[in-house]
Formats: C-alpha cells, structure tokens, sequence
C-alpha cells in the first residue's frame, strides 16, 4: 500500500511518498511560491537525483497535479500510475475539540475544518485548499487528516483552561489546544522503545524545538499538559515569536503606537523571540555563532532563550512530580550541542548529567547523551511527523 503525506501551506506543500510495507520514502519535495509565474517544485526520488523545475503554479489544484507528473514521470518518477496512490494523508494544524485523533475526510470532516479557521486562519484554510486539490486530482482514493492538536486533546481542564470568564470558553472555545502534537507523539514513543521501557511507566517531557518551539510533558504516555496555547504564540520563546508575555502589554504597544490588531499580532509572531532580541536572526546557528564571537545582543538572546526552556522543564517536572526521561528533537533540539549543554548543566538538581562527548555526536538515530550516573534519561530523538500520518492514514484506510 503506497500513501501520499501532504502538508498544505497557503504558498507552499511538501509531500512524501510512503510504501507502507516496510514504511520507506519512494519520493519527497516541496512546491513553493504557490500563486506567482515562478513557483518552484522541487522533486526527490529515493535512489536517483533531485530535479526542480519552475513554473507557474496559481492554486493547490495545479500543485497537486505537478506533483503527481514528477510521481509518475518516466525519468523521475517511482510510480506507473496515479492509481498505485492507495491513500493521502494531509497534516491539519488545528482539530479543536472536534477531534481527538484522526479521521477519513468526509463532508462533515471539512465542514468541522472549516469550522475551526477562526482558530487557525493561516493554516486550516490551506489544508482545505490541499484536500480538495486531492480529490480533484485522485478522486476515489481515500483521505485522512491529522491534526497538530490531537495528542493533547487528553489534556484535564486544569491544565488546558484560562482563569477568564467561563463564558468564553462555553462561547468560543477559548482554551489551550497545543501544537506539535505528532512530533511529541512520535518522540516520547520512540523514546521509551529506545530505552527498552514500557511507555506507561515513564514521565516523559518532550521538547520540540525548531523555529517554533513547545514543550509537553507524557505522563503514562498521554499528553497532560503542554506549553503552546490557543495559538501556537504562547509558550518558549522561538525565532520570530515572543512567546509569554504579560498580556497588558498588547493594549499598552497598541495605544502608545497606534497599532491596529493586526499590526500587533504580526509584530509577536513575526518580529520578535530571538530575532528581536539578537537583532541578527531567528536562526539558532546565526546566534550560537554571535555568542561565541561576544555579540552581546546573540548572548542576551541565546542566555533568555534557554532560560525560559529550562524554566518549562522544571514546571513539567513539577507537574507530574518527576521525570524519568527528558527528550529533545526538532531542528534546534536534535542539532545544536550548545543550547543541549547549557540547559542539562543547569538542571543538575533533577539529577540530570550529560556526557559531553555523546552530546556533541551528530546521528540520524535516537540516541542517549545523558551519563550512566544521571537521575534522568537525555535523548536526542529524531522525529518523523510524516511517519505518523502516513500509519494514522494506512490504519484507518485498512478498517
């Protein structure tokens, strides 16, 4: 069984390409700059060469069918026909409490999507842009949808409720949801069968950090509380977002600046975090190097923003009185040694001790970088979102 996994943007869609036999890549790419006469796909089949081509592409729907052109392309391609495409699997940000784990797209499924885009107006529309796409394009062949916010859909009102008027959350559903959900599923499984322990058992925090950036803490192997919000603004400090903040701060900006809504939603979540306060990028790599050149501003921003990560861990440690296992993935977590080291030597009163030396090893593969002597587990753990929908996608296409 071959499954298509997309992930639609509102300019872009990456793609992979799975056979579920033994859950190889056959292909993957990335078409950008979605709606302009020079949009670019880039197409990479297992085994052969890269190949980009530029063109125009207008909507979702010419998107898809570039993508299935280069599937099946003589040259390029891994497959005959559109037809060995048994099911396609979309990434969906935000499932809201319609959804507590994934499901085959149905009319009611896109009506409850659509539902949902007050909540994420930049993503939810895009994935109903990449759904439709599909069918025009694969009609009959069955579709599933997986949501960011699924896994922590088992979050106790206490940890996912704000202390506002209740009204609002009966009214508009105001409330914590929590992203990043697959890769925290993904990375606290792998971790206890990395460690040869049954998930049940362990009190897991999980720390994906990439550009964006959450915490959660698996307790028993469910997601009990986790450091995104209603939008994935709240939480770490990332590479364009504030993350907390107090939120007297946002009528203060706007009256003092004369800021509209929008100004002032665009100014957190695109001009802020560790691009704000390096004033250089928000690319760890580009403030890992400003630090070891003396930059004061990349100090500041790298000294805040592993402060406020340690500070998560140590609330998560709190909230399920313990941890057994502390993982870290995503772009930042899995490559940088630096930001890995300064937050394990300052959570020494956990018990946690790094091995330096594993610690600097660069590996595709889960691994441990914590001492034989730590009180606490240290993984890197790669994570693989696409993987968990394409088997969220292969299961329930098989029932």
């Amino acid at each position: 069984m071959k499954v298509l996994v997309i992930n639609s943007g509102s300019s872009s869609l990456k793609y992979q390409l799975y056979d579920m036999t033994d859950e190889s890549v056959l292909a993957k790419g990335l078409v950008e700059r979605i709606g302009m006469d020079s949009s670019i796909l880039t197409h990479k089949p297992t085994g052969k060469d890269e190949v980009t081509e530029v063109s125009e592409i207008l909507e979702h729907n010419t998107a898809i069918r570039k993508v299935i052109d280069k599937l099946t392309d003589k040259t390029h391609g891994v497959l005959e026909s559109v037809s060995e495409i048994n099911a396609v699997g979309h990434r969906v940000v935000h499932g809201g409490e319609f959804f507590k784990e994934s499901a085959v797209v149905d009319q009611q499924a896109k009506k409850d999507i659509r539902a949902l885009i007050d909540l994420a107006p930049l993503h939810n529309p895009a994935a109903i842009m990449g759904i439709e796409a599909s069918e025009i394009n694969m009609p009959g062949v069955p579709q599933v949808v997986v949501f960011d916010t699924a896994f922590h859909q088992t979050m106790p009102e206490k940890a996912y409720l704000y202390a506002i008027p209740r009204v609002l959350y009966n009214k508009y559903k105001v409330r914590r949801y929590g992203f990043h959900g697959t890769s925290h599923y993904y990375v606290s499984r792998a971790a206890a069968d990395f460690l040869g322990k049954p998930l049940e058992d362990l009190k897991v925090i999980t720390a994906h950090i990439g550009n964006g950036g959450s915490l959660t803490a698996v307790q028993g192997g469910i997601s009990v509380d986790t450091s995104m919000g209603m939008t994935p603004l709240e939480g770490l400090m990332m590479g364009t977002r504030s993350g907390d903040l107090d939120p007297a701060i946002v009528p203060y900006v706007m009256n003092k600046e004369e800021l509209t809504v929008s100004e002032v939603n665009l100014m957190l979540n695109k001009h802020s975090g560790l691009q704000a306060i390096s004033g250089i990028s928000s690319d760890m790599r580009e403030i890992t190097d400003g630090l070891e050149k003396g930059d004061p501003h990349s100090t500041l921003a790298f000294e805040m923003y592993e402060y406020r990560l340690r500070k998560y861990i140590g609330s998560y440690a709190a909230a399920m009185n313990g941890v057994d296992v502390l993982v870290f993935t995503a772009g930042v977590g899995e490559n940088s040694a630096i930001v890995r080291k300064a937050v394990c030597e300052n959570l020494s009163y956990l018990g946690v001790e790094i091995d330096e030396e594993l610690n600097k090893v660069r590996s595709g593969d889960p691994r441990r970088i914590s001492t034989p002597n730590s009180k606490v587990e240290v993984l890197v753990v790669p994570t693989n979102e696409e993987l968990v929908i394409a088997r969220d996608t292969y299961q329930l296409i098989n029932k």
